[in-house]
């Protein structure tokens, strides 16, 4: 879908500065978080994130807001054409 189809609350942006400030937008749920491992409901599909320390700094719901501080490794989207279900259904499959 071109980006100026895209609805303003569904817009979605990632941005990594230096793999130890990660921005996101378009943050609709956090499913889980510890400090590896953060699970998030995005506009465009399921976003986990992955790293050492992650932490929260700032969440905001209402405006879809999330700021992650800590030693990023990975960014990945989940397949959201898998059937859809809690944190833990997902991994005991």
């Amino acid at each position: 879908m071109p980006y100026e189809e895209l609805r303003p609350e569904a817009a979605h942006h990632l941005i990594l500065e230096d793999r130890g400030r990660l921005t996101v937008s378009g943050v609709e749920d956090v499913e889980s978080f510890d400090e590896n491992t953060i699970v998030m409901n995005t506009a465009q599909g399921t976003l986990v994130v992955r790293g050492e320390e992650l932490h929260i700094e700032k969440l905001s719901l209402d405006g879809g807001d999330l700021k992650v501080e800590g030693s990023v490794e990975s960014l990945t989207y989940e397949d959201d054409r898998r059937e859809k279900g809690g944190f833990f259904s997902r991994l005991l499959r």
